[in-house]
Order: structure tokens, then C-alpha cells, then sequence
């Protein structure tokens, strides 16, 4: 044998206080070019050498390696976007500015490990947030109270935020292996704990009623917001979204196709979440008395307003003077609501579990209640369906009781 390695099958040799070697790869942008590897022994080198011939069997590969925090700002910028929601994007790039790119940020893509990713996620439950994005030194000098004046407040990130950083990481890195910039996502190797949810039990239909009944005598300009949500499960940005447009009075249906969002400064009138969320809705008399109030009362409204009134939009539910009702705002009017009529205060997206209890009391059939709750799947209104009441439950105990007690 002559020793002679075929053509493209790259060399090696000595390279300053080491060795180098090199494969002729085809770049994902399919041109020819080499790829370097560096070692201070010919045996390491050879092995890397070995494993660079690998890679390029298996596909294209990438001679020049971007850092962590160049791809995540090109992800952000050309794939999440365009091409997804703009809450989404708030949420990514959130976690992308504050939590991913400090630490993890320099870098290289190809050389991220599973070590590093699991460090960094052990490394941010245990820093205090307002120590390390300065928080505190952000106040003006007189107004600093914790960290900047050395008494550490402990803000540490929850769970939660925890595993939404992770996510946005593992979706980045997602779409790097799908570009070929790397072989594997190793961010999805790393599992965090998940975060629990407290149970909140739904209202009854005496506690529901009594809300509703106590909205209809003080006059409400919420009413038939609060009476959609109670009879449909309508989620917060539907409710907001809903236009003059979207119900026929004539053949008594809702059409529920648009929601209202906050992102950023911005107050947004725009597509449901999914083509599931989008349906016909047939409206029963308590919802068609509330919509006329509702109707009556914002002709009052643009009225009185004069010049001022700027609904553009057709919404059926506004503020006096037209604008759209931030949907934060609607969650603590709900609240308001709540305890202003004596009653246990629940969040306002639990009104859909609420909608949902009743439907199963009611022994309404699965595929019925999928289609009132616009559920994509009908999995998800088994699950609701799968769940125990309280009084199932109770019933259940007091027999299991009396059996025990039977046999003493």
C-alpha cells in the first residue's frame, strides 16, 4: 500500500505546537470547502479527523459556526416573527433577552452541550433576577431599596419561567438542526421539573346565577360579556374581539372568529388562536336580551361621546369612548365584580372549567360540548369529561365509610 490517502479525503499535519487536519465537506448551501480540526496530538487529531468524515457522509455541514446569541437573534428575526403569533414572539424574545443570551449568549452553536444547557438552567433557579439584570440599580439613586444597596431581595425565577426559557431554547435549536447548523437539539435532552397548577374548583350554577343576577340589577355595561362567558365559555380575547358584525340577531347565532390581545404597547384585533376556535354559535333569549342591552347601552355611549368616539372596528364591547377594553382590565373587572356580589372570586379563565362542570352535570354529550367550548381536539373535553365532582366524590367516600364501618 502507498500510504496515499484518496483525493477529498482532506490530510494531516503539524500546524504550530500541535497538529491540523482537514475534510473537503459540501456547506448546506451546497458548495465544497474545507473543514478544519485542531488538536496537540496527531492521535487526537486523527480522531477528529475520523469524526469530520462522519459528519460529512451523513449530510452537508456548516464550515463557520455561528455563536448562541447570533442564531437566536436571526431565529427571532426571520422565523418566529413572521411566521408566528406576536404574543409568541414577546414570549421568546423575553426569554431570549433576559434569561438565554446572558449566560449562554458567547457560545458557539456547535459546540453546545447538554452539560451547558443543564448548568444554565441550575444556574438560573438560583440567581436572584434583580441582581442580574440590575433591577434594582435601574432606580434612581434615592429610590434603590434592595440589591443595588447590598440587601439581596431573593427574586429568584420561578418554575415557570424556568421551563419557558428552556422551551424558547429548545424551539431555536429546533430549527437550527432543521437547517443543519448542528446535529442533535440539545436542549431537549434536559428535562425541568414542570411546574403545578393549584386546582381552583369552578362555580356552581347557584354561584354563577348569582353573579349574573347582580350584574343585571346594578346595570352592568358588562353584562353580556359576563353572560357569554358563563353560557359559551368564551376565553378573555374572544369576548373583547367580538364584533357587531359577527352576531345575527335575524337567525339568532354567534359567530366567534377574532380576538382582542395585548402585545407590547400594542392592542391587537386579530385571528383566533386556531380554525378550531373559529365557529357558529346558535344564541339562546339570555344572550340575545343582554346583546341588545349591550347594543342599546353603546349607541348611548357613542352618543355622548360626539367627535370623541374612535371604534373603527364594530367591537361589541368598548370603553365610552369607543377604544377596545384591555383585556387586563376586563380580569380585574371581573374580579370586582366577584366580590362586589358576595362571591367566591375565581380567575376569569376559570369560567371555562365552570362552563364546562355544568355541561358534564348536565350530561350534554362529549361532542356537543366540543363544539360549544371550540375545543381543537376532542381529548381535551374528555379529559374535563374524565374528571370527578365533588359531590361524585363525596358520594364515593361515604360509601367506602359505611362499608368500613359495616364490617367492625
Amino acid at each position: 500500500m502507498s500510504g496515499k490517502r484518496g483525493n477529498g479525503e482532506g490530510s494531516i499535519y503539524p500546524y504550530k505546537n500541535g497538529y491540523a487536519a482537514y475534510v473537503w465537506v459540501t456547506k448546506p448551501d451546497g458548495k465544497r470547502a474545507r473543514k478544519y480540526a485542531y488538536g496537540k496530538t496527531r492521535d487526537e487529531v486523527h480522531g477528529k479527523w475520523l469524526a469530520l468524515h462522519a459528519e460529512a457522509k451523513r449530510g452537508p455541514v456548516a464550515t463557520r459556526h455561528r455563536t448562541v446569541a447570533q442564531f437566536l437573534a436571526y431565529w427571532l428575526d426571520s422565523i418566529v416573527r413572521p411566521n408566528l403569533a406576536p404574543l409568541t414572539y414577546i414570549s421568546y424574545e423575553g426569554s431570549v433577552r433576559l434569561y438565554i443570551a446572558p449566560h449562554l449568549g458567547p457560545k458557539r452553536l456547535d459546540k453546545l452541550t447538554v452539560r451547558d444547557v443543564r448548568e444554565w438552567l441550575t444556574k438560573l433557579a438560583d440567581l436572584c433576577q434583580c441582581c442580574a439584570q440590575g433591577k434594582d440599580a435601574k432606580r434612581r439613586a434615592d429610590h434603590r431599596r434592595c440589591c443595588a444597596v447590598g440587601e439581596c431581595c431573593e427574586a429568584y425565577a420561578s418554575k415557570r419561567v424556568v421551563q419557558a426559557a428552556r422551551d424558547a431554547l429548545r424551539a431555536a435549536l429546533t430549527h437550527a438542526v432543521t437547517e443543519e447548523e448542528i446535529g442533535k437539539n440539545v436542549a431537549a435532552l434536559v428535562r425541568v421539573p414542570k411546574p403545578r397548577r393549584r386546582r381552583i374548583k369552578p362555580w356552581s350554577v347557584v354561584e354563577a346565577s348569582r353573579f349574573l343576577a347582580d350584574a343585571a340589577t346594578r346595570d352592568d355595561h358588562l353584562f353580556a360579556a359576563w353572560v357569554l362567558v358563563l353560557c359559551f365559555g368564551l376565553r378573555r380575547g374572544e369576548v373583547l374581539g367580538l364584533t357587531w358584525q359577527s352576531v345575527d340577531f335575524a337567525n339568532e347565532v354567534l359567530y366567534v372568529d377574532h380576538q382582542i390581545q395585548r402585545a407590547g404597547r400594542e392592542i391587537l384585533h386579530r385571528e383566533t388562536k386556531t380554525e378550531d376556535s373559529d365557529n357558529f354559535l346558535p344564541l339562546p333569549d339570555l344572550c340575545l336580551v343582554a346583546l341588545r342591552m349591550r347594543r342599546a347601552q353603546q349607541d348611548g355611549d357613542r352618543k355622548a361621546a360626539g367627535d370623541l368616539w374612535q371604534d373603527d372596528r364594530g367591537l361589541v364591547f368598548t370603553t365610552k369612548y369607543g377604544t377596545p377594553i384591555e383585556p387586563g382590565n376586563l380580569t380585574r373587572m371581573f374580579q370586582l365584580r366577584a366580590r362586589r356580589a358576595l362571591i367566591r372570586v375565581i380567575p376569569l379563565r376559570n369560567t371555562r372549567h365552570t362552563v364546562s362542570a355544568l355541561l358534564v352535570a348536565l350530561g350534554v354529550h362529549p361532542k356537543v360540548a366540543q363544539r360549544i367550548l371550540r375545543h381543537s381536539q376532542i381529548s381535551m373535553t374528555l379529559d374535563v369529561y374524565a374528571e370527578a365532582s365533588d359531590e361524585d366524590v363525596r358520594a364515593a367516600i361515604d360509601q367506602l365509610s359505611a362499608l368500613m364501618r359495616g364490617g367492625t
